[in-house]
């Protein structure tokens, strides 16, 4: 793969990091915070393409005019050896990149992946709202750690998606990242109370309810999963961001 060849692979990858952080294709990707150094290493591998374009036409031009040059003293002219087609392959996982977006993880992952609940630095002072939104990162972690202190007597709801147990148990789930889709892991709530009858896995729901102390351990990793006793549950539609960044922060 000459050099005109790789400024064309780098000017498509930089364009598709550039499509990509400029659309919601980023949030399968990484987490929303790292959508400017991401933009911006679109932007740099462009212009390093142009650059290696502008480079190699220079060079190229002026190899042509020395061998013009020989030719007319008769000197034997450089010989150059093409390079193996299979570099080509190296274009592949771009195209994987521009025309295969992967799916958010799901239910499949979180049933199969052991709760990633840690315990928060703080307790922020929570607002007056009622019912009182919350992430199920936040609520799981209050439950759990602070013993439900700052939740007790408050209505809260949550979203997230649907998991059910090997034994049906369902839980909530979101699933908390640090940097990247590629260290997701999930943070399940237990559901009880008043919940449908039947739940579809990755159905998006809104659940209003209270803090119960009942708690459970993860199958996968014998981790805490908290409960919350739920008084309605609404479908919801799947939100433009599917992983909660709230972890750790």
């Amino acid at each position: 793969m000459n050099r005109q060849s790789q400024a064309a692979v780098l000017f498509l990858l930089g364009a598709a990091l550039l499509h990509a952080g400029t659309t919601d294709l980023y949030l399968r990707y990484v987490k929303a915070g790292l959508r400017p150094l991401l933009l911006a290493s679109g932007a740099i591998l462009i212009v390093t393409a142009l650059a290696t374009a502008w480079y190699e036409h220079r060079r190229t031009k002026t190899k042509r005019e020395r061998q013009e040059a020989d030719a007319d003293t008769h000197a034997h002219p450089e010989h150059t050896h093409p390079e193996p087609r299979v570099s080509w392959l190296l274009i592949l996982p771009l195209l994987a990149l521009i025309l295969v977006a992967p799916p958010a993880l799901g239910s499949y992952s979180a049933t199969r992946t052991g709760t990633a609940l840690q315990e928060p630095l703080a307790y922020p002072a929570l607002p007056a709202t009622d019912p009182l939104p919350l992430s199920v990162v936040d609520y799981a972690g209050r439950a759990v750690y602070d013993h439900g202190r700052t939740l007790t007597g408050r209505e809260v709801r949550l979203t997230g998606f649907v998991a059910l147990d090997h034994d049906g148990t369902p839980y909530l789930v979101r699933m908390a990242l640090n940097c990247c889709a590629a260290d997701a892991q999930p943070v399940k709530v237990g559901l009880t109370g008043d919940i449908p009858p039947v739940l579809q896995p990755d159905t998006w729901l809104t659940v209003t309810g209270v803090y119960t102390p009942r708690t459970t351990h993860d199958p996968v990793n014998n981790g805490p999963i908290p409960f919350i006793e739920v008084t309605t549950a609404t479908p919801t539609p799947t939100p433009r961001d599917r992983y909660d960044e709230s972890w750790n922060n």
